[in-house]
């Protein structure tokens, strides 16, 4: 969707003098929410393909960065995703800007908990008398962003689970504040243990159901109301990272004895593991497209995030992202692709293909492309070709035995050739290479490059599980802001300008100074490595 955006101009006046003038953007859309159809916007059908997102920028932390944030969003944009919930808090003004003008849908969300507390010093000590300012505030700051759908003022609040009246009275409440202030939008509370038949959701509006959806029984007892998954998957994994063996199932929770490596804090990236609470991308897929009523989902989450690394809790980061916390895609991104995205001609391998150490042993290949066809090639002898069938969403070869070389799939969709792609076995590292996302930066001390080093071999590949020790320097009128990659157990302080490359990869963060405009140049020096350099320009 491309959205188109006005400026209304208010002036006030004395005595034929223009005294004050406000300017306020908004946009003219019509949304209709259907129980049986889904989500419409502008009368068309538009299938929720979203994303939770922390608020935090990864090493940046917390404060807001209009050029970090967007980053994300273009990922995500990327992905296929369509739609934004802001979990758990409000979301900075300028985010929401940001939203309305490439074209995103958000559940905009004021509240983690109410009366009832989460944690000792939370929100619960003063949500009595504060609740209702807070939430007035809330929906007079963000009510003309037309990329705004739904509020939600509550996530997962124990309240819900009162069978009786009191969690039910609070939430009409909040239901009916939300709607004195905004009455042309539908407001909900994500739900994570009431039942239909319980006194809230019927109270809360917009059922948001999280893992494990129970998508019949609310559709029955509310079947004109819209229904998405406020928070759906909570699958985990660790870019690049494989584990031995791999489940034969198509989703199991990560623990010690599949999935999981709890000494070095690492999940398996098959994206086959999840939370005990969660699910994989396929299972999700499957519930939804055999519950055709939904809206779509609002997956956990869009970026890795600080904080809570379910399942190893001496990490410093989340495992949820289909996007790590530097920034650098995980194999779930092309899995979500491959659905958000059916006419896109991509098919992914995983894993890599350079493992010394597992000569003859099995070494399952799976590929994620929106192909209804493919057959795999090892040295180009076939591996066998592959239908997908039904509920399944990616092509596995369960039984190959790891030879060095190269693989190849080609992808077929209606009988005709869709995608092609190769791996193959990496030599040792020789290089360092910087890719910088933009080259040409605002000289406003605000404005950031993203710079990824990639550690490679001799041939210009990425050696996959390298971690070379890189030291980065900068020359001109910048400096280096942080330094990520993207691994959750990396508990290097991200200010540091050294920083072990992660599976092949660590990320600089440059920042030009105000108002000096040139030439920054910045270098990455790694031991027995050649120095790479890459030129920023700013005016």
């Amino acid at each position: 969707m491309k959205p188109n955006l006005y400026v209304a101009a208010t002036r006030l006046s004395a005595e034929n003098q223009t005294i004050d003038t406000y300017e306020t953007r908004f946009g003219i859309r019509s949304l209709t929410y259907d129980g049986g159809k889904g989500l419409l916007v502008n009368g068309q059908h538009v299938r929720v393909q979203g994303v939770n997102q922390h608020h935090d920028l990864g090493a940046l932390g917390a404060a807001f960065n209009f050029r970090a944030a967007q980053r994300q969003l273009e990922t995500l944009q990327d992905l296929g995703c369509n739609a934004i919930r802001m979990s758990h808090n409000p979301p900075a003004s300028e985010l929401l800007d940001l939203a309305d003008e490439m074209g995103f849908l958000v559940l905009d969300e004021v509240f983690d908990m109410w009366e009832r507390q989460k944690t000792t010093n939370d929100q619960h000590l003063f949500f009595s008398d504060w609740h209702e300012p807070i939430l007035r505030s809330f929906i007079r700051r963000d009510r003309n962003h037309p990329s705004i759908i739904a509020w939600s003022f509550g996530n997962e609040v124990s309240e819900q689970e009162n069978t009786g009246a009191g969690g039910a009275t609070l939430a009409q409440e909040l239901r009916g504040i939300v709607r004195e202030e905004d009455p042309t939008r539908p407001s909900t509370a994500s739900m994570n243990t009431a039942k239909p038949d319980m006194p809230f959701p019927q109270a809360a509006g917009l059922p948001g159901t999280k893992t494990p959806p129970i998508y019949p029984d609310f559709h029955e007892k509310f079947p004109e109301k819209l229904i998405w998954s406020s928070e759906s998957a909570a699958a985990l994994s660790t870019r690049g990272t494989y584990l031995f063996p791999v489940t034969s199932e198509y989703s199991a929770p990560s623990s010690a004895s599949g999935g999981g490596d709890s000494s070095l804090l690492q999940v398996s990236a098959y994206e086959l593991y999840t939370a005990p609470f969660g699910s994989s991308p396929d299972k999700v897929f499957a519930t939804q497209d055999n519950n055709s009523y939904v809206a779509g989902e609002f997956v956990w989450s869009g970026w890795d995030y600080l904080g809570e690394p379910t399942p190893y809790y001496d990490a410093r980061s989340s495992y949820f992202g289909i996007v790590d916390l530097a920034g650098f895609k995980k194999d779930r991104y092309h899995l979500y692709q491959a659905r958000w995205r059916p006419d896109l001609k991509t098919a992914h391998i995983l894993p890599h293909w350079t493992w010394p150490d597992r000569v003859g042993q099995v070494t399952p290949v799976h590929v994620f492309s929106a192909a209804d066809e493919a057959e795999l090639f090892l040295n180009d002898k076939s591996q066998g070709r592959v239908t997908k069938g039904a509920s399944n969403y990616r092509f596995r070869w369960d039984k190959v035995a790891y030879q060095p070389g190269t693989l190849r799939v080609a992808t077929y969709k209606n009988g005709e050739p869709w995608a092609n792609s190769t791996v193959r076995t990496a030599g040792d590292a020789t290089q360092i290479r910087l890719v910088a996302d933009r080259a040409t930066l605002k000289a406003d001390g605000k404005d950031l490059s993203f710079i990824t080093a990639e550690i490679l071999d001799s041939n210009g590949d990425v050696v996959p599980r390298a971690d070379n020790a890189i030291t980065f320097s900068i020359e001109g009128p910048g400096e280096i802001v942080a330094t990520d990659n993207g691994n959750p157990a990396d508990m290097t302080a991200f200010p540091s300008k050294e920083r072990k490359a992660f599976n092949g990869l660590a990320l600089v963060i440059v920042r030009p100074k105000t108002g000096v405009p040139g030439e920054i140049v910045v270098s990455a020096k790694a031991n027995d490595l050649a120095t790479a350099r890459v030129t920023l320009t700013t005016q």
